[in-house]
Formats: C-alpha cells, sequence, structure tokens
C-alpha cells in the first residue's frame, strides 16, 4: 500500500503538537513495508520558526529519530498530483492551505483511485467553526476527528456515518521508560503557553502548587510573552526553551512527576480528548497529575494511571504526596504505562486505520466497477 500524508511539517515540531503523533503512525506503516511519504509545503512557518531559532541542528534529532520516514517539500500542486497518482490512501491535515484540501478534493471525484480522508487534531471546529467549515470536503470520502467530541461537531455537520473518531497515541517505539533508572528530582512540565488559552489555569494548577509542595519546576516550550516569563520568574520556575519531542523521554527520565494542563477549549467544549502529552508522558513511565478534564470515552482509568487534581489546594497536595511516596510513584507510573501500551499506541493507531480503510474499500469497489 501507498500512504502519502499532506502534513503541515513532519520535520519541525515547533509548536505543532500533530507531528508527534504523525512520526510514530507513519513510522507503524513504514515497518509494515507499506510505501509512506509525507508531504509538506516548502517553508512551513513551524520550521521556519525552528530554524531561525536553532538553525539546521533543530531538525537532527527527528532525523536521528525517525530514519525511515519521507518528507517531500512541495512547490505547488503538479508535485502534489504526481505524488498521489498512485496512491492508495492519502490522508490530509487541516492545516494545510484551503487550496491544496480543495484540489486534493477536485482529484478524487475526478478520478483518483486512492481514498481520500481529511484529518482533524484541533479544536477550530468549535473555537472558530467558519475557519474548518471554509475547507471544501466535497469528493472527500470520510473524517477523521481526534475524539469523539469532535465526530459529533462533524455529524451535525452532515458527515453522518463518514466521520471517524481517531485518536493520537504514543510512539511507543521512542517512548518508554528509561533503560536504566538514574536519579529523579523535581517536576517538569512540556509545553506551550497558550495563547491565553490556559494562562490562569498555568499559573492555579502548575506554577503555585509546585511552588508550594515543593518542588523545582523546568518548563519546555514555546511562545512565552514577556508577561509569561514574568509570572514564571515570579514562581521561581526555570524556563528551559524549546524542546524537540524526540528528545523528551530523556527529559522525563530525570524528573519525579509531570503535570497536563489542557487548554480551555478541551475541558469546556471538546471534552473526552487529552493532548499528546498526556499519553506521551505516561509511555515514559512518569507519574502525571491532571487538571480537571471529562475523559467521557474512558480512555483511562483515573486515580490509577494519572493523580488527578479539581484545584490547585488538590494539586499541591497530590505533588506532595508524589514527592514524599516512592510507592505511590511507582504504582501511578507502572499503571498508565500498562493502558498506554495495552490500549494507545501508535500500533493500535495504525490498525485503527487500516481497519477504516477496509470499511471504506466495497463502496470504493462499486465506484470502481460503476
Amino acid at each position: 500500500m501507498k500512504l502519502v500524508y499532506f502534513t503541515h511539517s513532519l520535520r519541525s515540531c515547533w509548536n505543532h503538537g500533530n507531528a508527534h503523533f504523525l512520526r510514530g503512525v507513519l513510522r507503524e506503516f513504514a515497518l509494515r513495508g507499506d510505501e509512506v511519504v509525507a508531504m509538506e509545503p516548502q517553508e512551513p512557518w513551524s520550521l521556519r520558526n525552528l530554524l531561525q531559532d536553532h538553525g539546521p541542528a533543530g531538525v537532527a534529532a527527528f532525523h536521528d529519530a525517525y530514519p525511515e520516514l519521507v518528507s517531500r517539500a512541495y512547490a505547488d500542486q503538479a508535485a502534489c498530483e504526481e505524488a498521489v497518482a498512485d496512491a492508495d490512501l492519502v490522508v490530509v491535515h487541516e492545516w494545510n492551505e484551503p487550496a491544496l484540501v480543495a484540489f486534493l478534493g477536485r482529484l478524487r471525484r475526478q478520478g483518483g483511485r486512492f481514498t481520500l480522508l481529511f484529518h482533524d487534531t484541533h479544536h477550530r471546529a468549535v473555537s472558530d467553526p467558519e475557519a474548518i467549515r471554509a475547507f471544501d470536503l466535497d469528493g472527500y470520502d470520510g473524517v477523521l476527528a481526534f475524539g469523539e467530541a469532535l465526530s459529533e461537531v462533524y455529524r451535525r455537520w452532515g458527515w453522518g456515518g463518514r466521520v471517524w473518531t481517531w485518536h493520537e497515541a504514543a510512539d511507543i517505539r521512542h517512548f518508554h521508560p528509561p533503560v536504566q533508572e538514574g536519579p529523579r528530582s523535581g517536576l517538569v512540565w512540556i509545553g506551550n503557553w497558550g495563547d491565553g488559552e490556559r494562562s490562569e489555569e498555568i499559573e492555579a494548577l502548575l506554577l503555585r502548587p509546585a511552588r508550594d509542595a515543593g518542588l523545582a519546576l523546568d518548563l519546555h516550550g514555546v511562545r512565552y510573552p514577556d508577561e509569561a516569563r514574568a509570572k514564571l520568574d515570579e514562581y521561581g520556575a526555570h524556563f528551559r526553551g524549546w524542546l524537540p519531542n524526540a528528545a523528551a523521554p530523556g527529559v522525563f527520565a530525570r524528573h519525579l512527576a509531570t503535570v497536563h494542563v489542557p487548554r480551555r477549549f478541551y475541558v469546556t467544549m471538546l471534552p473526552g480528548i487529552p493532548t499528546i502529552r498526556v499519553f506521551e508522558a505516561l509511555a515514559c513511565g512518569i507519574p502525571l497529575v491532571s487538571a480537571p478534564w471529562q475523559d467521557s470515552e474512558n480512555l483511562f482509568r483515573h486515580g490509577e494511571d494519572f493523580l488527578t487534581a479539581r484545584n490547585g489546594s488538590e494539586m499541591t497536595g497530590q505533588l506532595r504526596a508524589l514527592r514524599h511516596d516512592p510507592e505511590l510513584r511507582n504504582a501511578v507510573a507502572a499503571h498508565g504505562l500498562a493502558t498506554i501500551r495495552a490500549r494507545h499506541g501508535c500500533a493500535h493507531r495504525m490498525r485503527e486505520l487500516l481497519a477504516i480503510l477496509a470499511e471504506l474499500r466495497p463502496q470504493r469497489l462499486m465506484e470502481n466497477a460503476a
């Protein structure tokens, strides 16, 4: 099978969370023996910012960790048409330009023999619905949505049985506990400030509890404005800057625990969708404490796979407990790791996508016979 995935960027994970899951799931297809190609614009903003901040060394971690993956930069639609001409499956991420999304739909309508799917991994369908509804998805065989609440949005828009919930997952070939345990200390948080979507929550559920629990706090991420950096200084937190996602397992391995602070839209309007960091942290065997979110799809065992805290006081208590109780840390880490390995690895998602493709094939056979 030939799989072509149109992404904003495969090479850069600078403020581009889709690259995390995409790398892992595409590698699973490649290791299965499929021909896998990622198509990306020549100068995507994520890669441009990465190179501006870190130079060519910024993409070295990706190339070292994922030698199996091929990324092609396209300059025009002709290159895109050539790439999909002999493809079996084409997946188009929602961070692509509307003109490209529409062009690929036209190719499919005009006789393209590939199955064409739209992949949505963001909250814009509820936070900025017109931006998503502006996409011309005529010709697409279906939609992949990264949570059931998002799938429901597409069903209301008329997609019915042609939308599938396809959660993100951890690349457990890369994200796993250290082969040999070393010393651990302090708390780590890997994430971006969030464009005002969780500024208050970061202070109330991360910065203040870490300080009150007596845990040194390291933060990694990008797009921290001056006022955010000042807030970190106020609480004595250490800002470490951008971290290549491929380097995250090593950072998790040096810390006692981590925290999940969901963006507001995933609490209020798209319940049931954790970020990729939850999957990756649990896969690395680090205890996690989560701020409130509704696991409406029962992805995890709350209180076992990770600890929960409804407010800052409870977060402080949970962090203190983890700091002083190694047995608790070990139990939480083991439960979380077991759930990821049983249900939430990229190989699981590869098999789910193959099942979706098999479901669509009878319809495709009828089309080809017509």
